[in-house]
């Protein structure tokens, strides 16, 4: 049974299958591949109606750079300036504020912002909870959504403590995810036309917001890769040019 990371082909067949309308277990047959590896690989990356192997692919190899490039990081040194405190707690609460309005639920609004304004970028169970005062339970449901939907990762630290990172390129890594959740309207979609029947204005309708959306989808998908490496700017040298960082 072949091992490591699934190929662009093989997912390919993937989308090929779920077209089919095949089974997770006969489509990991077919690719000689344990099911669980099918499974795990459709539901990361949209579900059965909204699978695509081109965003999948690339998604997965994101996540490989981001996590090669993570280990190559200097650690970032501990800031020595003083900030105002008050200041600081009442932009987190508008930036949790903001993150739930997009849709967030609070608690998970609660730790990306909290994630999200260490210099660090990272922070282990327990100190979440200490800077948020909430349960270890509460922050653990909470990163699970998180790492779920692509916003942090997990990576244990010298002392064996789970800690979770949020990465520069996280709105990068957002934006496919939303361009895949508009695929699975499309697919939705694209299914009533078959259930209303062809012809019908109702169908005709359906097919129309399926195309619409697919647009939307591949054009979110494209911008996000096009603009990506705007996440990797430095801040300003002496000269005053920006120095972008990051892979390319």
């Amino acid at each position: 049974m072949p091992g490591g990371r699934l190929t662009q082909q093989e997912r390919q067949q993937i989308a090929l299958g779920l077209a089919d309308g095949l089974a997770y277990a006969e489509i990991a047959r077919r690719l000689d591949r344990p099911t669980s590896t099918i499974t795990r690989e459709v539901m990361r990356n949209g579900g059965p109606t909204a699978y695509r192997a081109d965003l999948a692919h690339r998604a997965t190899e994101h996540r490989t750079r981001r996590r090669q490039a993570a280990q190559r990081a200097p650690k970032t040194p501990p800031q020595t300036d003083e900030r105002d405190v008050e200041a600081i707690r009442e932009y987190e609460e508008t930036f949790t504020t903001v993150l739930m309005g997009s849709g967030m639920p609070k608690m998970m609004s609660r730790v990306m912002a909290c994630l999200c304004m260490t210099d660090s970028g990272s922070l282990t169970a327990a100190e979440l909870a200490q800077r948020l005062q909430v349960s270890p339970a509460s922050v653990s449901k909470a990163v699970a959504f998180l790492d779920s939907q692509g916003f942090v990762r997990r990576e244990a630290d010298a002392g064996r403590r789970e800690r979770y990172v949020v990465d520069d390129d996280v709105w990068y890594q957002s934006m496919l995810a939303s361009a895949q959740a508009i695929a699975q309207v499309v697919g939705i979609a694209r299914q009533g036309v078959g259930v209303l029947g062809p012809g019908t204005p109702a169908a005709a309708r359906l097919e129309n917001v399926a195309r619409f959306l697919d647009f939307v989808s591949e054009s979110t998908a494209r911008a996000a890769e096009q603009a990506r490496d705007i996440l990797h700017t430095q801040p300003e040298t002496a000269s005053g040019s920006p120095t972008p960082t990051g892979p390319l």
